[in-house]
């Protein structure tokens, strides 16, 4: 990673505390004015869906944080953050995690909820089962984005085409809203920006490259490709999933990905309802700060 090293970042908040170190990743792009709380509502690009800026996530570790507290736990943490105004959930195939999602939101309004998963499939009959599997589990008849997960190799546009295909079919009949992917590694990553398929982009994106594809200015440069062709562009790893255990560090890191301007939403993986409020008002500091 060029410029400041995750260590000096690190060693930096410690020092200098939330404003200074935050200043430091300060970008030139402005966060759009009309954006003021992390449950303002945003268009996901071409896709048309209405996301708020924040997300709950339900793979820290794999799904296991969310897991372990359990469905009674998990149905609360769900309702305080649609209480304080979130409606979107990230969920995946991968993460053991849909039972219990369909389970916290069955008794809110569909229609309000953001609800994106994704698929491990490898082939298209492969796809076509997880569709109908998925929407079963989640009990929704129409899945808002199903992304192809944890694309590793340059060449998925060529080798997963039997799966986007099924994806684009299932869009054309109603079941699916929106689709595209998610990237483990720069190839991957660098070979999405001309891939026109792709509807919704997620993406690992901090200041510091923690559990991210590359260094944060290239990841950076590519999004902000994706943005521009009309893609919706959605952020993970905001918080290096618990890496960043320092409230300044955290705010530092809103505070990078807000100012980037290509980064429509993020979803973060939390097990606690204090975790929602901290970062709800960091993420409406931030913006009172940039709209300044």
């Amino acid at each position: 990673m060029s410029g400041i090293s995750r260590r000096d970042f690190l060693a930096g908040v410690a020092a200098a505390g939330a404003t200074a170190v935050a200043g430091r990743f300060a970008l030139s792009a402005e966060t759009p004015k009309k954006i003021a709380r992390g449950t303002d509502l945003v268009t996901l690009g071409r896709s048309g869906i209405k996301s708020t800026v924040l997300g709950i996530g339900t793979g820290t570790r794999g799904g296991r944080e969310q897991r372990d507290i359990g469905q009674t736990a998990f149905d609360k943490l769900v309702r305080h953050a649609f209480d304080r105004g979130i409606r979107y959930i990230d969920t995946a195939d991968a993460y053991r995690t849909h039972a219990m999602v369909a389970a916290a939101i069955k008794d809110l309004p569909r229609d309000e909820l953001f609800i994106q998963t994704k698929t491990r499939a490898k082939d298209a009959e492969a796809a076509k089962a997880d569709i109908e599997r998925i929407r079963q589990e989640l009990k929704i008849d129409r899945l808002d984005t199903l992304l192809m997960h944890c694309m590793t190799k340059a060449t998925w546009p060529a080798d997963m085409r039997p799966v986007m295909d099924v994806l684009t079919e299932a869009k054309a009949k109603g079941r699916v809203r929106a689709v595209g992917i998610s990237c483990h590694g720069m190839d991957p990553l660098a070979a999405s920006v001309d891939c026109d398929w792709i509807d919704v982009q997620l993406a690992r994106i901090n200041p510091t490259g923690a559990k991210m594809d590359g260094p944060p200015e290239e990841v950076a440069a590519h999004l902000k490709k994706m943005h521009a062709k009309g893609r919706g562009v959605l952020g993970m790893k905001i918080f290096g999933e618990g890496d960043f255990t320092m409230p300044q560090q955290r705010f530092a890191s809103l505070k990078y990905v807000l100012g980037l301007g290509s980064v429509d939403a993020f979803t973060i993986g939390f097990s606690s309802g204090a975790q929602i409020d901290e970062t709800l008002a960091m993420i409406e500091k931030v913006l009172g700060e940039q709209a300044e």
